[in-house]
């Protein structure tokens, strides 16, 4: 996230003159309709909060912005001329420093919604001020946002002197659309043996250099994906067919339908294209 963004639990004490907020609907997010692109409200407009959390403030160079969460009922409609819409819905409509602390927002919110209580003893835990943390009053357990750890793998291999990459598809997506493999680390594994477990779980082949590549916060619905490219060693294409539908060697020039230029996805597969080509995707 390029911005010069300070989070913070604690709610400033002097006067905001400027505000972001970041309500939530369920897991749709409050904008303006402006057209093709969406701005956030710069206050709540005397709606009715369920709850509030203040994330922290956008440094600028001539002000500061103060950032908030917030989520309202089910029921609520909006107000005129805004509208609710999912976070996927708002790529290429909010600006992305917006969408990626719109992922931050919905992630807490859904945290506070769904630790209310103790998971120990059930008694109703309380917030703490000063770290993103509820800690229960009977027993003492500590709860934190949930953060689940994946890997995501871009694979290379030369096939006949030409660089090829592998791609998969997932049966539920939609025809021709392909990406890299991923998979949710287990408890008890690094990073690197589950990048070999998942490839090797979903394709059936074994690899060599696995290197780290990157990562990006995916608020669907909690993950962090982690990045890795790595290089074929041995073996054949074996599907596990209850997850994946089809995977293949693609050159630069067979390219199929890719994912989103906002994901870590797409990321690794660009760096393949700029590496062995001139071309753009």
């Amino acid at each position: 996230m390029n911005l010069p963004f300070a989070p913070s639990v604690t709610p400033p004490t002097e006067e905001v003159t400027a505000a972001l907020w970041f309500i939530f609907r369920g897991s749709d997010l409050l904008v303006m309709e402006n057209g093709e692109t969406a701005d956030l409200p710069t206050n709540h407009y005397s709606l009715t909060l369920l709850r509030q959390h203040y994330l922290g403030k956008i440094e600028g160079e001539t002000a500061v912005t103060h950032c908030y969460a917030a989520e309202i009922a089910e029921e609520t409609e909006p107000p005129t001329g805004m509208q609710f819409a999912g976070l996927r819905q708002l790529f290429n409509r909010l600006p992305m420093n917006h969408l990626w602390l719109a992922g931050r927002a919905v992630q807490i919110i859904d945290w506070d919604r769904t630790h209310q209580f103790c998971s120990r003893c059930a008694t109703p835990n309380k917030i703490l001020d000063y770290e993103r943390a509820k800690k229960c009053p009977n027993c003492g357990l500590t709860t934190y946002p949930r953060i689940s750890p994946a890997i995501i793998v871009r694979i290379d291999r030369v096939i006949d002197g030409v660089p090829h990459l592998l791609l998969a598809r997932n049966g539920r997506w939609r025809p021709n659309w392909y990406s890299v493999l991923a998979g949710f680390v287990e408890p008890g594994e690094t990073l690197e043996e589950c990048v070999h477990r998942e490839v090797f779980e979903e394709v059936g082949i074994r690899l060599k250099n696995v290197r780290y590549f990157g990562s990006q916060p995916w608020p669907f619905p909690n993950s962090l994906m982690v990045g890795f490219t790595a290089e074929y060693a041995s073996g054949n294409i074996v599907l596990e067919e209850e997850e994946i539908e089809d995977a293949n060697w693609f050159t630069v020039d067979t390219l199929p339908n890719l994912p989103s230029s906002m994901s870590i996805a797409r990321r690794l597969v660009d760096a393949f294209v700029n590496q062995h080509t001139d071309k753009d995707l």
